[in-house]
């Protein structure tokens, strides 16, 4: 299993395309293979599996969006433009908001939304209506 506490489980319909697609658009390195149904992949820190469908998993539908995956990279417009020339969808270009995040979204191959983010500024949460609730 992976290190990271939490791994998120994205349904692909071609696993073997989705990780060869996934390698070269967000740099993304495929770990470890099982068959042609599952593989995971380390994110920066952290680690995705892709899976095929069956059972309750499948891809996401048209207009619909039930989860996104949000990443840490180091240069958010360079990873855009990386995600660009692969063809990805993006669905919010590179935008710098007030809670001091530098961020696009895009969609990949099989419907599923990333935020890819960089942080900017330390800016406290009270500056742009946030509470800490819990240090």
């Amino acid at each position: 299993m992976p290190e990271s506490a939490v791994v998120p489980v994205l349904t692909y319909p071609d696993v073997p395309a989705a990780v060869a697609w996934l390698s070269a658009t967000f740099g993304l390195v495929e770990r470890l293979r099982i068959g042609e149904h599952r593989a995971q992949l380390r994110c920066g820190e952290g680690d995705v599996i892709a899976a095929n469908g069956g059972g309750e998993r499948r891809e996401p539908g048209a207009g619909a969006v039930s989860h996104s995956i949000m990443v840490r990279v180091e240069d958010v417009d360079a990873h855009c433009e990386r995600a660009r020339s692969h063809g990805a969808q993006v669905l919010l270009e590179p935008t710098d908001h007030p809670y001091g995040e530098r961020q696009y979204t895009v969609e990949d191959l099989a419907g599923h939304q990333w935020t890819f983010t960089q942080t900017t500024a330390d800016v406290a949460p009270e500056e742009w209506g946030g509470e800490l609730v819990d240090a």
